[in-house]
């Protein structure tokens, strides 16, 4: 098993790095006081970032996009996800299930996305339906050539600067051992068609800047064209989109444990009590061996999944390890940091406290962990007749 990385690999992350640090870092304090990224600012860090060939590299070249393997954008997300997530999103990376797109929709989605002129959000958690996803009421009920929808949506992450709605609704029901259960079918929604009310959400203790909001559909109406993949298929497209997703939760997660780990180090290395280093201790020397250790186990299993996405191998158990592995190895360390520092750790003038308040978050998005492990323990299982 080869666990080196490529010289184009190496370069991704050098460039990545330089950018975090020159252009992201420098805005952290602003966006965590005011709560928000000015347009200006956001369109600074989009120019830049599509300058570099950061932008969309996840989807292919023949698209526009930077034509990464997963592996390397796993490594490119690490580097991004040093920074406050407001800020490294607008590094934007399109939703993978827009490559279903076809005909006129890849003139009016897919191509917009990978050029920087439009943006997707993807909404698919409702006030009733969080990891139960079957249970969604928000419903699309066909009229002719066109279809109606009604529901509310949830959550939904960055519409403030999204154009369009990657929806998820149910389009009917089927028999299934435990039951009916909903049909789900995938549409492109623009966020200005008629019907479509866009609210703000619920403030929350992770991720100053990076806004969730609430989308309440009214009769709203559109045309059979907007299917993204076939009817009542939904998750063909979206399970692609879940699997990536997190792997990049997983990643971003790596790289804010690598930013704790590096400060709990120069402070351990620094910092005196008692006559001598506190690295000396081995209240904190251990304290970082464990830190390191989950950090290198997370990293692993999340590189192995990528690697495995690339060669069409990976399973969903190698997704659910990967985020669950990251969220909690990231919650672990962020925590730990914090006793490190000591009084300092909780203050504002250091990111470790915001990297503790947006750790919270990891462990539910995208599948809590409670789901990562349901995921496993039926991947173990099943095979056996558990």
């Amino acid at each position: 098993m080869d666990f080196s990385i490529t010289e184009e690999q190496k370069l991704i992350v050098e460039t990545a790095l330089r950018f975090v640090e020159e252009e992201l870092y420098p805005y952290e304090e602003e966006v965590e006081k005011s709560d928000k990224v000015s347009r200006e600012l956001g369109e600074q860090i989009k120019r830049k970032s599509l300058e570099l060939g950061l932008y969309a590299a996840n989807m292919p070249e023949e698209v526009g996009g930077g034509g990464l393997d997963t592996l390397s954008m796993c490594m490119l997300d690490r580097a991004l996800g040093r920074a406050s997530m407001a800020l490294n999103y607008i590094v934007y990376r399109p939703s993978n299930v827009l490559q279903a797109c076809v005909g006129d929709q890849r003139e009016q989605y897919l191509y917009p996305a990978c050029r920087g002129e439009r943006v997707d959000c993807f909404a698919m958690t409702e006030p009733g339906a969080g990891s139960d996803v079957r249970g969604m009421k928000t419903f699309a009920k066909r009229d002719g050539s066109d279809f109606v929808i009604n529901g509310v949506k949830h959550f939904i992450s960055h519409v403030d600067w999204a154009d369009f709605i990657i929806l998820m609704a149910a389009t009917g029901e089927e028999d299934s051992a435990r039951g009916k259960r909903k049909k789900i079918t995938t549409f492109l929604v623009d966020k200005d068609t008629p019907g479509l009310t866009v609210r703000p959400g619920y403030s929350n203790v992770s991720h100053r800047g990076y806004h969730n909001f609430i989308l309440e559909f009214d009769d709203c109406r559109v045309p059979e064209t907007a299917v993204l993949g076939e009817v009542d298929k939904g998750f063909d497209v979206a399970n692609d989109w879940l699997g990536a997703t997190r792997l990049q939760v997983a990643s971003l997660c790596l790289g804010r444990c690598d930013r704790a780990m590096e400060l709990s180090l120069d402070w351990a290395v620094n910092r005196e009590q008692f006559g001598q280093k506190i690295s000396k201790f081995q209240g904190v020397s251990f304290k970082l061996a464990d830190m390191q250790t989950k950090l290198k186990a997370a990293e692993l299993l999340t590189y192995e999944a990528a690697w495995k996405y690339d060669n069409g191998t990976m399973s969903d158990m190698d997704a659910a390890m990967s985020k669950l592995s990251a969220t909690e190895a990231l919650a672990y360390i962020a925590d730990e940091a914090i006793q490190i520092h000591g009084g300092m750790g909780v203050m504002s003038e250091l990111p470790l406290e915001r990297i503790w308040r947006d750790a919270r978050i990891e462990r539910i998005w995208e599948g809590t962990s409670e789901i990562q492990r349901h995921i496993i323990s039926r991947s173990l299982l099943r095979p056996l007749g558990g």
